[in-house]
């Protein structure tokens, strides 16, 4: 390789070399010539290599030790605090069109403009090359994943969330099937990313690689994860298999020896997480999901990750005990943009008084300070994250590292929505249940930069991943059941239904809902079918309640969350005809469940006499 050896030592570069692979050769050598690093680490599987990147995010500065054992912390710039929709692009070359719904760029000119910000982006550096598997290794589900990237904070955090893979390179032989990623946190200053304005992150679906520059929160720099996704939608779109942005759990009813495993679309802050953590249950993934057909007929699902990065906001011991005793018990764990006083970490909503003063995102801070635009600067960030590996949660599924991953009984798309959808409903098949994720909405959060509270239509939670047309990626669903002789039963729900402000149900009760949907998948209770889709009947939800929780469910309660709210629900069937009227190669069979919706509430208005149709009605 055309690299100095004062950049790259006789060890590292026996390393790459002992992988027997040009292709990845090339790519080192592109971008150490290209982005100029002072050295060049190369991280192998070894307990020794991991632990150099380790130390080296203390060293630099990028994470710093807390009190408990294992756990630090890392602060990203006061405006890097989320994905940034706007700077994150899909290249494309003439002529291609990818639908109004992805944000896209001429591929040749941001090359050009990529490779001229890259120049001398690493110079005083140290760059690491880092070698990871998407999903279990030696398995039909395996992508190798190559990082560079000159952050440690960005290294370590692969490392919690990602299979290592050195080994998997190796096993590839001179294959040039992988992905790669660069990134590059660019000028610090103070440990913070300088040059926000040139955030930039491209993903070349061409040369199956990722830019990511001048930025250090996870979402955006990681490139293995939300970057990654997007060119694993790519790959499954040409080899007919779905990536998807779901969690992956093991339900356990109560009583039964049993485990049926669902899949989940939840969009950030919609209670993704906490429906992989809900108690009794065993988690195999929350966040990227894998789904491929079986020789049996069957869906096949595997987790791209081994980790989580979730949102930390109102974990508490209450409402997510599992999660809660993880973050406040020893192992290795990253806290980012929490409030640090006297070492130790503090979030919004953790059920415990918070300090009025220590070090959070912004800097050093107290209570009441407020940024340059007079907004006063909470204490931790709404989007605060811990990364954790899930084989350190005592709730781990067994069948996570599991090389043919596990059969899926049951989808979940599931929303935030405060004043329309019922907490839960199942389609009336596959096609309707793909019409149902297609048609997802969802309130605004802090997980994305901009304006909170918006609702935003989001299909399958995925649209800001994808990187193919919004029509192709419905019919590429509508087609995956075709090859199924026993497709999963498909779910909707809504935990953030509200009255006069206030929510309708407790954060606990998605348990509920999900030993609903579980005894629905083995046909052991009967549902309401309404226009919209099966709801469950009173009388299973009260034995559901009291066998859970002990707890009566009240019917006032059930009439008021399981409610038809058919004024509501025609709105959003108007917004969505309207986006999908934007959009080119609709499948004909998702206009016709517009149409079949609306017709169903609109005679269920004309019956009834009323725009809010409670569920007895329909029985």
């Amino acid at each position: 390789m055309d690299i100095p050896k004062a950049v790259l030592d006789e060890g590292n570069s026996d390393k790459l070399l002992g992988l027997g692979n040009r292709h990845v050769l090339g790519i080192v050598e592109e971008y150490a010539n290209l982005c100029r690093p002072e050295k060049i680490s190369v991280i192998t599987d070894s307990k020794e290599d991991i632990n150099y990147v380790k130390e080296l995010a203390i060293k630099w500065g990028e994470e710093m030790p807390l009190a408990m054992q294992g756990h630090t912390v890392h602060f990203d710039g006061y405006h890097d605090q989320g994905r940034d929709r706007e700077n994150t692009k899909v290249l494309v070359s003439d002529g291609q069109t990818l639908g109004k719904a992805i944000n896209t760029a001429d591929r040749e000119k941001c090359l050009e403009e990529i490779s001229g910000l890259l120049r001398n982006i690493m110079a005083g550096k140290e760059m690491l090359v880092r070698f990871f598997c998407l999903a279990p290794v030696k398995s039909r589900f395996s992508i190798c994943a190559l990082q560079l990237t000159d952050s440690a904070y960005v290294a370590h955090s692969e490392d919690i969330l990602y299979r290592a893979g050195y080994e998997e390179f190796r096993r590839l032989g001179g294959s040039s099937n992988f992905f790669h990623f660069v990134h590059s946190s660019g000028e610090l200053e103070n440990g913070i990313s300088k040059n926000i304005s040139k955030r930039r992150i491209y993903m070349d679906l061409e040369g199956n690689r990722v830019f990511t520059i001048n930025c250090q929160y996870a979402g955006n720099s990681v490139g293995l994860k939300k970057l990654a996704l997007r060119l694993a939608i790519k790959k499954s779109h040409l080899e007919n298999w779905l990536c998807e942005h779901m969690l992956i759990i093991g339900v356990r009813p109560e009583g039964k020896n049993r485990t049926t495993y669902f899949t989940g679309a939840f969009p950030s802050a919609c209670g993704k997480t906490s429906t992989a953590m809900i108690p009794g249950q065993t988690i195999v993934g929350d966040d990227i999901a894998y789904l491929m057909a079986g020789n049996d007929g069957r869906a096949y699902a595997a987790n791209a990750e081994q980790g989580i990065f979730g949102i930390i906001e109102e974990v508490n011991p209450s409402d997510d005990p599992l999660i809660y005793k993880a973050l406040t018990t020893p192992r290795e764990m990253i806290f980012s943009n929490v409030l640090i006083a006297d070492k130790n970490p503090y979030w919004l909503g953790m059920g415990r008084d918070i300090p009025v003063q220590g070090r959070n995102y912004a800097g050093n801070w107290e209570l009441g300070n407020k940024d340059a635009t007079g907004k006063e600067i909470l204490p931790a960030h709404r989007n605060a994250r811990y990364t954790i590996r899930l084989g350190e949660l005592e709730n781990v599924d067994q069948n996570l590292h599991n090389p043919d991953g596990v059969p899926v009984s049951g989808i979940i798309y599931g929303g935030r929505d405060s004043d329309t959808s019922p907490p839960v409903l199942e389609s009336f098949g596959w096609p309707h249940g793909v019409f149902i994720g297609a048609a997802l909405e969802s309130e605004t959060t802090a997980a994305t930069l901009g304006q909170t509270g918006v609702r935003e239509h989001n299909p399958m939670a995925n649209l800001d991943f994808l990187v193919i047309p919004l029509g192709t990626y419905i019919e590429n669903h509508l087609k995956f059941g075709l090859l199924l002789d026993k497709p999963p039963r498909i779910f909707a729900t809504n935990y953030f239904l509200k009255e006069n402000g206030e929510f309708l149900n407790r954060r606990a009760d998605k348990k509920a809902w999900l030993a609903w949907m579980e005894a629905r998948v083995h046909n052991e209770c009967n549902a309401i079918e309404t226009p919209i889709g099966l709801i469950p009947r009173f009388e299973d939800l009260k034995e559901l309640f009291k066998m859970l929780f002990n707890r009566e469910f009240a019917e006032k309660d059930y009439e008021r969350q399981f409610s038809i709210r058919a004024k509501k629900l025609l709105e959003r069937l108007d917004r969505i005809e309207g986006i999908y009227r934007a959009e080119t190669n609709v499948p004909e069979v998702f206009k016709q469940h517009i149409g079949q919706q609306r017709r169903r509430l609109l005679e269920a208005v004309e019956k009834h006499k009323k725009e809010v149709i409670l569920p007895s009605d329909f029985e």
